[in-house]
């Protein structure tokens, strides 16, 4: 069985894929899977600091997101617009509000959450969204990075359900929420502390679990590693696990497993 190549093709390499579909040898599926590999990301042409990659929404379903944390924010500023003006939407997580400022300068209908401390910018025409993620906060300390999951999550097209302050400490609070757990597709449980909460969903519901843990907690919660580890090694069937505070991560691999890449 035929495996395209996993990198960038010559034009004699094109050419005896555009033959091998001549000859029967190719599907058209295969060749288009493997040609879409042959356009490097597009230059910023001006900017000498970063090459925005114009094809990762050909690629794998949502245009590049702009991790904001250590850029200065007139750069961070210039990487969002370019990749707007391209897409037509545009995510920019950890970032700051200088650089929501100047970002604003050049797309006055930007948006910033304070909350998770992200840009964001979308004139796409507007489609239906695609439903069955549900968000699950254990506390109000871990409304931020909850808030990231579903942003990112919503703008690429899922209609996100959030469930907050359901923490193990009064478990009576998420009992009244499981019909809401049970009719979701795929769940994310965000937590810090000790980072129980996604064991305890996990057993409750059908749904494929993505466990986020939060840097929330006292001294020997360690900035989340106690509730990563939590997770890692939870008993419960069908959980994964994201990086601490990577919300966006969570939001992405679940509007993934719905389908929104697929559009």
């Amino acid at each position: 069985m035929y495996k395209p190549e996993k990198q960038l093709m010559n034009n004699s390499r094109i050419s005896e894929v555009l033959q091998l579909v001549a000859d029967g040898k190719m599907t058209a599926e295969q060749a288009t899977s493997e040609l879409s590999l042959t356009t490097p990301p597009s230059d910023l042409g001006d900017l000498d600091f970063a090459t925005v990659d114009h094809n990762r929404a050909d690629r794998i379903g949502f245009p590049e997101v702009v991790y904001g944390l250590s850029k200065t924010p007139k750069d961070t500023a210039a990487i969002a617009v370019r990749i707007y003006e391209h897409s037509g939407v545009v995510l920019v997580t950890k970032s700051s509000e200088e650089a929501f400022k100047l970002f604003q300068e050049s797309v006055p209908d930007a948006v910033w959450e304070e909350g998770p401390r992200a840009i964001w910018a979308d004139q796409r025409e507007k489609s239906d969204l695609i439903s069955g993620v549900v968000v699950v906060a254990a506390g109000t300390s871990d409304l931020p990075i909850a808030r990231e999951a579903v942003l990112t999550a919503s703008l690429m097209g899922c209609d996100v359900n959030m469930i907050t302050d359901v923490g193990v400490a009064g478990l009576h609070r998420l009992s009244a929420r499981v019909d809401e757990l049970d009719s979701a597709r795929v769940i994310i449980v965000v937590a810090g502390m000790e980072g129980a909460l996604p064991s305890v969903v996990g057993g409750l519901v059908r749904a494929p679990i993505i466990a986020l843990p939060t840097s929330v907690g006292y001294g020997a919660s360690l900035g989340g590693v106690a509730a990563l580890l939590a997770m890692l090694n939870s008993c419960a069937p069908g959980v994964s696990v994201v990086n601490i505070d990577n919300g966006f991560g969570a939001g992405y691999q679940a509007a993934s497993i719905v389908g929104a890449t697929w559009s």
